[in-house]
């Protein structure tokens, strides 16, 4: 089922010059600041808002995986006139005009101060208290993992952790150290976690969840080189519910969204006109048999000669196809757009198997690293490693994550 948001666009009035009681005056017509945030379903409105941003061109649906996934070794981009400003990405050759790049900074900065605004009204709201601490919860871990892109991507950034009230405040913010924002997410995390839910139902079922929570912080603290504590929060994952699904393939496609290994998705939907998502045309390319594009995110022949004889990922990953470039497209789901950008299936941020993984990274080598790394195997049909097999701990580790695990 997927969650849907439910963004409020909130109007803020024009005033007029007359008297002060009439310019404090609300329009009635509307919703905007003066009558909103009043409620508890206001703010799950509000927090629906930080949901929605995550949708967005410069977030998951262009700009993350154009910024991050397109500069590794797994894909590559052919095409010329509008898309040349993406295949840029693929050769380092930043442009400072680059719209992508724009478009990151703005969506996630939305996004970060739409937090921002729950964060800082919730605590004065008359609503449920179970409902306060959940949404607060959602704020906190949404706002970490568009910090956490801006960090990656950036390095050192803006650190705004309250509701911006003018223009000229904002012109004031100041780059904080990426050492400090980390710090700063990790706390934001460690709180989130204790509030969330591990679980929900009917149309909650894809908000944020304790294991969302626990894997963005288990991630940072393996960025930051704390294993330690990497390895204590995805232990907690372990306890959570989740589980290898038996058939790689069964992952992907809409019907398959927000299954037992899934941790957090985000939510498309297409035949709505702004809901759709157009990462699926651009990696499926002809495959998205009612969308024309052709072939864009390549995969490169080294991701391609990662897989090894008779992995069971490669034929669900992968599908050949005639152009003059690898022979092979990606798939994502295979689904139908309703039109150009316009496809249904959900971003997969987290999974199962990304704990697993995870976790034997923060233990090192040794035999219980091993086992977690030969569930993933078992599961894509290959047989097991150990420390006498070939190439080094990390190489072994790599090569899974870098094949869609």
């Amino acid at each position: 089922m997927k969650f849907k948001y439910i963004l409020s666009f909130i109007a803020l009035a024009g005033l007029v010059s007359c008297s002060d009681s009439f310019t404090d005056l609300a329009p009635t017509s509307q919703r905007n600041v003066g009558v909103f945030y009043k409620t508890g379903s206001d703010m799950e409105v509000a927090v629906n808002a930080i949901y929605n941003t995550l949708k967005a061109d410069g977030c998951y649906d262009q700009s993350y995986w154009v910024m991050q996934e397109l500069r590794s070794d797994n894909t590559f981009w052919d095409g010329t006139g509008l898309a040349e400003e993406i295949t840029v990405f693929d050769k380092f050759t930043d442009i400072s005009t680059s719209n992508i790049t724009e478009d990151a900074w703005a969506s996630s900065y939305l996004g970060i101060s739409r937090a921002n605004i729950v964060l800082s009204r919730i605590d004065e709201i008359d609503m449920d208290a179970g409902l306060r601490e959940r949404l607060r919860g959602e704020a906190l871990f949404l706002r970490s993992l568009f910090y956490y892109h801006m960090t990656v991507a950036f390095g050192n950034i803006p650190l705004v952790l309250t509701e911006t009230a003018s223009v000229e405040e904002g012109q004031d913010h100041t780059q904080a150290p990426a050492s400090t924002i980390y710090q700063q997410l990790i706390a934001d995390l460690t709180e989130a976690e204790s509030k969330l839910s591990s679980s929900y139902t009917g149309i909650d079922v894809g908000r944020a969840t304790k294991g969302a929570a626990a894997t963005l912080l288990a991630k940072i603290y393996l960025v930051t080189g704390d294993n330690g504590n990497a390895e204590s929060t995805l232990r907690r994952i372990l306890t959570y519910g989740y589980a290898l699904v038996d058939d790689y393939a069964d992952l992907w496609g809409t019907e398959n969204e927000h299954n037992v290994e899934s941790i957090f998705e985000v939510e498309f939907e297409g035949g709505f006109g702004d809901q759709g998502n157009q990462f699926t045309s651009q990696f499926n390319g002809v495959l998205a048999t009612s969308v024309t594009a052709g072939v864009r995110n390549i995969p490169e022949r080294d991701l391609i000669d990662a897989y090894e004889a008779g992995d069971l990922r490669f034929d669900a990953s992968l599908a050949e196809v005639t152009d003059d470039n690898t022979g092979y497209t990606i798939k994502y789901g295979l689904t139908n757009a309703f039109s150009e950008d316009d496809a249904p299936n959900n971003w997969v941020v987290f999974r199962y198997a990304d704990v697993l993984l995870m976790l034997a990274e923060a233990l090192g080598e040794g035999n219980e690293a091993y086992d977690l790394i030969n569930q993933v195997r078992t599961r894509a049909g290959l047989g097991p490693i150990d420390s006498n097999s070939p190439g080094s701990f990390t190489e072994k580790l790599l090569q899974l994550s870098l094949i869609h695990i």
